[in-house]
């Protein structure tokens, strides 16, 4: 099992490099635009990863053991999510962007997680967790409108 330290760093460096990725992705909406921009982002990191899936794996492309069919759609959530960056983060900020971004994030985890849809965990939606989604909704005003 993996510790909490690796599990955690390695969210880090994801967050870190989501907070790079959305500032170079408005960096070439604002230069070329955002299909520009999402093209460049998907068609780049498609690159890599197929090259690297060429070198360590041959076989099929699905996930053994298939997964459900809503799955296969994390493609298409993503082109969301690198289009909302690249548009949102020229025109609000990375700090603003962000914010909203993880706020609609921990809303929608919480949701999930509380009815245990789409094969989430059930968790609970507790008094603690509705009190932290609450300040997090009030740091989303402060932030956006500061």
């Amino acid at each position: 099992m993996d510790s909490w330290l690796v599990v955690g760093a390695v969210a880090a460096a994801g967050g870190a490099a989501t907070a790079l990725q959305a500032h170079f992705m408005g960096l070439l909406d604002r230069a070329g635009g955002t299909l520009e921009s999402v093209f460049v982002t998907y068609f780049s990191g498609g690159l890599v990863i197929g090259l690297v899936f060429l070198l360590l794996r041959a076989g099929s492309l699905l996930p053994a053991g298939g997964a459900p069919w809503y799955a296969y759609g994390s493609g298409l959530l993503g082109l969301v999510i690198v289009a909302a960056l690249s548009y949102s983060t020229p025109r609000l900020g990375l700090v603003a962007a962000f914010t909203i971004f993880v706020a609609a994030q921990f809303a929608l985890g919480a949701v999930l997680d509380h009815f245990g849809w789409l094969g989430a965990p059930v968790k609970p939606l507790g008094p603690g967790r509705l009190a932290g989604l609450l300040l997090l909704l009030g740091g989303v005003w402060l932030i956006v409108r500061g």
